[in-house]
């Protein structure tokens, strides 16, 4: 493929890009079919049949990446008639491209551009998950750092604070101490020293967030003083959070451990650096 051809072809699937309501990107497949070279709809959409078991056997939901959507087309000077379309994401593009026929130079060159299409969509969810945890981690701590002011005021010293995180975390955990917890997630040694957190699983973040400051209401609401009468609501306050988890199916315990914080913080400024670096 020339490069003049290479250019057109690029530029011809750049502009039939279109959003839904929700700003998804999508193409119609009956626009894709003619840059990929397909005469004839069937034989096309037999392509898209594969992507769709594709699709599925990579765990996702067909339906959100191959909606079918109907289109009114003129057969005549005043007839119109309907016809099958799907609107493709990115993904669903990648995989339509995959199950091409490789030997049509139209659908060598979309492998490649869908390819990097999607690697550059992963790339940007995985930024928006790496972000949201270190926010939750972020918000986490404000809220035992709110929790702990609030209980210093009520004749609880910093020993005490977590002594009453402790218990609160044993709760949530059914019956896991902090040291048992980090050896079922395989905190490393030289990490032992590090907060549990650091390690969980965003839901357990969360659920640990709310545990908090559902205790730090209900310490200020019944005016609750010292270190026992405080242990005991922040136990009720983790037993209150674990039993809506496990009304779902999730056992905290069980959740699976997650990539040590620092280095997502670490990966999100370098990212950080390099959208900023002046260009030279």
């Amino acid at each position: 493929m020339s490069v003049e051809i290479f250019k057109n072809k690029f530029e011809d699937l750049e502009n039939i890009w279109h959003k839904d309501e929700n700003n998804v990107e999508f193409i119609y497949a009956r626009d894709l079919q003619k840059i990929l070279g397909y005469e004839k709809w069937e034989r096309f959409e037999e392509v898209i049949k594969k992507a769709i078991i594709s699709c599925e056997a990579n765990k996702h939901k067909a339906e959100d990446h191959f909606p079918t959507v109907g289109k009114m087309i003129n057969i005549g000077k005043t007839a119109k008639r309907e016809i099958q379309d799907y609107k493709l994401t990115r993904y669903a593009c990648y995989l339509v491209a995959q199950n091409g026929d490789s030997r049509k130079e139209e659908i060598a060159f979309a492998q490649n551009y869908f390819a990097v299409q999607t690697r550059n969509f992963e790339l940007v969810m995985q930024r928006k998950e790496d972000y949201e945890r270190v926010l939750e981690r972020y918000e986490l701590k404000e809220a035992e750092r709110i929790f702990s002011e609030e209980l210093y005021q009520r004749g609880v010293d910093s020993e005490g604070f977590a002594r009453v995180r402790s218990k609160g975390d044993e709760t949530l955990f059914g019956g896991n101490t902090t040291k048992q917890m980090k050896e079922k997630l395989g905190v490393p040694e030289k990490y032992q020293h590090r907060p549990l957190a650091d390690f969980l699983d965003p839901i357990a973040i969360t659920a640990k967030k709310l545990a908090t400051q559902l205790s730090n209401k209900n310490v200020k609401d019944k005016d609750l003083q010292g270190e026992e009468s405080i242990t005991n609501q922040h136990i009720s306050s983790n037993q209150t959070i674990r039993e809506a988890l496990i009304k779902e199916n999730v056992y905290p315990e069980e959740l699976p451990p997650s990539e040590d914080i620092k280095k997502v913080e670490s990966r999100l400024n370098k990212d950080v650096k390099q959208i900023t670096k002046p260009k030279i």
